[in-house]
């Protein structure tokens, strides 16, 4: 099960999130009460290991707009949250990163229709942290995708059960309060996670 644990801020929740294995990291470039700049993504990214996949996230903005965001955090991934257009996607493979594009369940499911790499498939309220019907999607998407929307420890077996995704992201479920991360709910969402997947 790839775990993706998203929204980070601090370089203690980024090391809990390395030692407790995940396999990527989000740091969010984009209007969020998570948003860091890209400097201090660039200062965070440094100390994450290169078999973590560290992740710039992106809502709205113009393809040189992350172009420029991306090249200055030194991130190895870019995520597209929302009706970003393919145009979007085929203007950024020439960075060398890897391509993530993320949206709701109404959204084309197939992972590779924009030309990414990886698919999030998030709830209809992104960013919400409620719970939704994960098994509205269960053999709908196609190829390597994550399920995002209202995870936390306590939910995500009942989720990939659900779902039956290939990975799973989460951000406010590992929170005690919006962009204010818990190591100790970050290690219990990735066990939690892992002992699904290895079921």
């Amino acid at each position: 099960m790839y775990v993706k644990i998203c929204g980070l801020r601090e370089p203690e929740h980024v090391m809990a999130a390395v030692e407790a294995g995940a396999d990527a990291i989000g740091f969010v470039l984009t209007r969020s009460s998570r948003r860091v700049t890209p400097a201090r993504a660039r200062e965070l990214a440094s100390t994450v290991p290169s078999h973590v996949l560290t992740v710039a996230v992106f809502a709205g903005e113009t393809s040189h707009e992350v172009r420029q965001a991306t090249l200055e955090s030194g991130v190895r991934a870019v995520q597209l949250h929302g009706d970003h257009p393919h145009e979007d996607f085929t203007a950024l493979k020439d960075l060398g990163v890897t391509l993530v594009r993320a949206g709701g369940a109404a959204a084309d499911l197939r992972c590779g229709a924009f030309d990414e790499d990886l698919l999030i498939v998030d709830a209809p309220r992104p960013g919400s942290g409620q719970p939704w019907d994960w098994s509205a999607v269960r053999g709908r998407p196609r190829g390597r995708w994550m399920l995002a929307g209202g995870l936390d420890p306590s939910n995500v077996a009942e989720a990939i059960s659900a779902a039956e995704p290939w990975g799973v992201d989460v951000s406010s479920g590992v929170e005690t309060a919006p962009g204010v991360k818990d190591s100790g709910l970050i290690r219990s969402f990735l066990d939690a996670a892992r002992r699904t997947g290895r079921g």
